[in-house]
C-alpha cells in the first residue's frame, strides 16, 4: 500500500509532457538517464515511454488500420435479408467480440472499436 509521502510524489504526465521529455532523451548520445535524471523520473518509464512513442502509441490517437478478415462458411452461404439486415461478427485484437449492423457507417465503428481496443 501506497504510504500519504509516496502518494504525494506520485506525479501525473500528460501526452504532451511525455513526448516533449522523449524527444529530449532522443537529442544525443547518452541522453536517457541524465534526461529522466533531469525531469525526476526513473529510467525505465523513459525508456517505456520512448518504446510508445517509437509504436505510436504515445500521444495522438491511433489511426485505424485494417485486420484480417475470415467469414465463417455458414455466413459466407447463408442467403438472408438486405444488407443493412445482416450482422457482422468483429473480435478484436484484446479478445472482446462486437457485432454490428453489416451498414454501420465507417467512422462510428471505427471510434467504438477504438474504445474497445483501448479499455
Amino acid at each position: 500500500m501506497l504510504s500519504a509521502a509516496d502518494a504525494a510524489r506520485r506525479r501525473h504526465w500528460g501526452d504532451a509532457d511525455k513526448l516533449r521529455i522523449v524527444e529530449a532523451s532522443f537529442s544525443g548520445p547518452r541522453m536517457v538517464t541524465a534526461t529522466a535524471r533531469k525531469h525526476g523520473i526513473s529510467r525505465s518509464l523513459l525508456t517505456t515511454w520512448r518504446r510508445l512513442a517509437r509504436e505510436g502509441r504515445l500521444g495522438a490517437e491511433p489511426a485505424p488500420s485494417f485486420a484480417p478478415v475470415a467469414l465463417a462458411p455458414e455466413a459466407a452461404a447463408r442467403t438472408g435479408p438486405a444488407p443493412s439486415a445482416e450482422r457482422v461478427e468483429i473480435v478484436l485484437m484484446n479478445g472482446r467480440r462486437l457485432i454490428v449492423g453489416a451498414g454501420i457507417d465507417p467512422a462510428a465503428l471505427a471510434r467504438v472499436i477504438a474504445v474497445l481496443e483501448r479499455a
